[in-house]
């Protein structure tokens, strides 16, 4: 005869492992995509290495690059969306400062759309290091 102890210790072990057993299944079907981290690092260099401070338009394709890499990195991660801005949407919940990112990509739009936008160096540096932490965020840099 099995002690109601011993059937305890069963049940628990056999809890223990179906949800084990669930987190892992759920793991394996979330993709688990990958990200060539040393490719986007080394595009984000050349973004950074391509700003000088009395070139603005280094500060417009600096912005327009930063938001390109972003996106792109979205999609090798497999969040969908037919335009960057719904691919940020599917990932707001991975930015640790979301408002900052929609800024620096707003901004972006602007140098894109709008004819003789004007932005300033500590602007531009601003939006970087919100592409950059957003990067960071999702795990390409």
């Amino acid at each position: 005869m099995i002690s109601s102890n011993a059937v305890t210790i069963i049940l628990m072990f056999a809890i223990i492992l179906i949800i084990g057993g669930a987190i892992l299944i759920a793991i394996v079907m979330r993709g688990g995509k990958k990200i060539d981290q040393d490719k986007y690092r080394s595009y984000w260099l050349k973004i950074e290495n391509s700003l000088q401070r009395d070139q603005e338009a280094s500060y417009h394709l600096a912005i327009l690059n930063a938001d390109k890499l972003l996106d792109s990195a979205m999609k090798d991660l497999g969040y969908k969306g037919t335009t960057a801005g719904e691919r940020l949407k599917r990932a707001s919940r991975v930015f640790s400062n979301l408002n900052a990112v929609w800024a620096a990509h707003k901004l972006r739009n602007r140098i894109a759309h709008e004819p003789d936008v004007k932005i300033d160096y500590v602007t531009t540096r601003r939006a970087l290091a919100s592409f950059k932490k957003a990067l960071k965020d999702i795990g390409a840099i």
